[in-house]
């Protein structure tokens, strides 16, 4: 039996008390036992707007969290507006919880993944995007580097996390997860994950990811 969270989302203090909650969650159990999925766990996010960053949403980001973490990697909704009302952030979950190597399930819209036009041209777009901001970010930090050497020349000590080969990829990586608005504590979470190793040390921590973002701010 597959696990998987349950999210649920209203946008106003009033409608806590409402059915919104109680429609949802209706929603997502019956799924659930048609397709023998246990709920794990559910959170409730109150009062919150689809517009609101995922840094500032608490159930959210908890339940974010314990997906990266935990070997739960699914997360049910009754429809992806309960995340985000935007066509093209809808499109950036979608494509964010596959990088992640996690599966977001809207109970109410099994064509989600579909052929749709507008979403294969959205998911082409931003597929496109992030192909070019990472070649453009792995491009900018070995011409750094190469000017750096040309200037000082070798340098005695320790290399900084970005000059053994396959670094800058992951300093690239770091930096589109910051630019996409993701916690430090949550780019170590996702790096772990995804099994990408530190230079030192058995795993990935928010202070280093700190430390490489303001080295390697402009």
């Amino acid at each position: 039996m597959t696990k998987a969270f349950a999210y649920l989302r209203v946008s106003g203090k009033g409608q806590v008390e409402g059915d919104g909650f109680t429609r949802q969650l209706e929603a997502i159990r019956k799924y659930a036992a048609a397709h023998d999925i246990k709920i794990a766990k559910v959170y409730r996010e109150e009062g919150i707007s689809g517009t609101t960053d995922w840094e500032n949403r608490p159930a959210f980001a908890e339940m974010m969290a314990a997906m990266l973490s935990n070997g739960t990697h699914t997360m049910l909704v009754e429809r992806l507006d309960r995340v985000a009302r935007d066509l093209m952030v809808q499109e950036s979950i979608i494509a964010d919880f596959k990088r992640k190597g996690l599966t977001v399930v809207s109970v109410n819209e099994p064509d989600l993944c579909s052929d749709d036009p507008s979403r294969v041209l959205m998911r082409q777009m931003m597929g496109a995007f992030f192909q070019y901001e990472k070649s453009s970010l792995v491009a900018k930090l070995r011409g750094a580097r190469v000017r750096k050497r040309a200037k000082d020349g070798r340098c005695e000590g320790r290399k900084p996390y970005g000059d053994r080969d396959g670094e800058a990829e992951v300093i690239a990586r770091v930096m589109a997860l910051r630019k996409a608005g993701t916690a430090m504590d949550t780019i170590a979470e996702t790096l772990n994950a995804e099994g990408v190793k530190p230079r030192k040390g058995g795993a990935w921590y928010g202070s280093t990811v700190r430390n490489i973002l303001m080295r390697e701010a402009p």
